[in-house]
């Protein structure tokens, strides 16, 4: 089934039809988890006979409200990358085969992003793929990243891993700036009440006849950040 993807007003991507449930404790957490799973397509090929032949990504969103107020808003995204695969070594035909097809070219999109983010280019595709329009904050945004590269031990299999590693290889260089994931309204709100104390204090100051103080200085960024290293999520083996 083709999946439709849609841009909202703030720049985020949405898909028609997803839905948030609210769970309050892990067990719902793992109990929605299990179900999404449920629905993920999986088909027997000659190297697995339970291959995944599709991409999996379950996102769990967070409110945390702190003691001064603010309200935080992070997000995990798990991903589970189905590997790549080789007609050839996978016996695939068919349905089987169309379905790799599109995985590999997945795949070699989401590659092509990594490179463009670790050479630093100026233009990052990440509209190529789906996948990797999904994945844009994971990779190149506001994101701390993991990759957990799945490799196989054995020695026919060595391409496949060698391939995996140069994979993950690169994708370890890739570096973001994070910022505190807050509410957009709650952090104005947070950034105007800290203005208004600031003023009130000065003016406090002033009505107390104290001396003159320095000027308050410019803008500040909407939160602290720092310099990150980040890698797309994945396991199987994609490509080189």
């Amino acid at each position: 089934a083709t999946l439709d993807i849609r841009e909202t007003k703030d720049g985020s991507v949405s898909l028609p039809g997803m839905h948030a449930r609210a769970v309050t404790t892990p067990e719902e957490v793992m109990g929605v988890l299990a179900e999404g799973s449920s629905n993920r397509a999986t088909g027997s090929t000659a190297m697995n006979a339970s291959s995944s032949r599709s991409h999996a990504i379950f996102t769990v969103c967070l409110e945390l409200r702190l003691r001064n107020g603010k309200l935080l808003t992070p997000r995990f995204n798990f991903v589970d990358l189905a590997g790549s695969e080789r007609a050839k070594r996978t016996g695939a035909s068919g349905d089987r085969f169309a379905e790799g097809v599109q995985i590999n070219k997945g795949l070699l999109a989401l590659g092509n992003v990594i490179t463009a983010l670790c050479e630093r280019q100026a233009h990052v595709p990440y509209r190529d793929s789906k996948l990797t329009r999904l994945l844009q904050d994971s990779l190149g945004g506001n994101a701390h990243t993991l990759m957990i590269a799945c490799v196989s031990p054995s020695d026919a299999d060595m391409e496949e891993t060698l391939n995996t590693l140069k994979y993950a290889n690169r994708a370890r260089q890739i570096t973001n700036k994070l910022l505190i994931a807050q509410d957009p309204v709650q952090a104005r709100i947070a950034e105007l009440t800290e203005q208004v104390a600031t003023l009130s204090a000065r003016l406090k100051h002033y009505e107390s006849g104290g001396a003159p103080l320095p000027p308050l200085p410019s803008a500040t960024p909407a939160g602290p950040h720092s310099d990150t290293p980040a890698a797309a999520v994945a396991s199987g083996a994609p490509p080189a």
